[in-house]
């Protein structure tokens, strides 16, 4: 797993596209969500889904309950993934969730964070407001 997370120079990820392109199985994915070995694992699966459904991948709703399953985690690289799959598939349920992660970032703001994962979980509720 080599995920480099952003700092105090870059506000984005940078991810070994050689794995990341080798992965673009959903049951795969699926699979690692209910077990992940590392948050490293976690952030690069939602990258993975975050490209996925760019491309125009179908089913990857299908996977909120293994998604939920990060719904209360502080990490912030992993919220703003999420919340751009959140953004991506408008699950329905997923509403709330991002709504909580919003209010708990503004209450305690993630501060090793090189960037603010609110501006991307603000924008997912945009989206669904849309």
């Amino acid at each position: 797993m080599s995920v480099s997370y952003p700092n105090q120079y870059r506000n984005y990820c940078i991810f070994d596209e050689k794995r990341i392109s080798e992965r673009k199985n959903l049951e795969e994915i699926k699979a690692s969500l209910k077990n992940p070995k590392s948050e490293d694992e976690v952030v690069e699966d939602l990258y993975i889904l975050n490209r996925m459904l760019d491309d125009g991948e179908k089913g990857v709703e299908t996977l909120y309950p293994e998604l939920s399953k990060y719904n209360n985690t502080k990490s912030p690289n992993i919220q703003t993934f999420l919340a751009g799959v959140y953004r991506k598939t408008k699950i329905p349920d997923a509403f709330g969730p991002l709504v909580s992660m919003l209010i708990q970032n503004s209450i305690n703001p993630p501060k090793e964070a090189g960037f603010d994962p609110n501006e991307e979980i603000g924008g997912a509720i945009l989206e669904y407001l849309a």
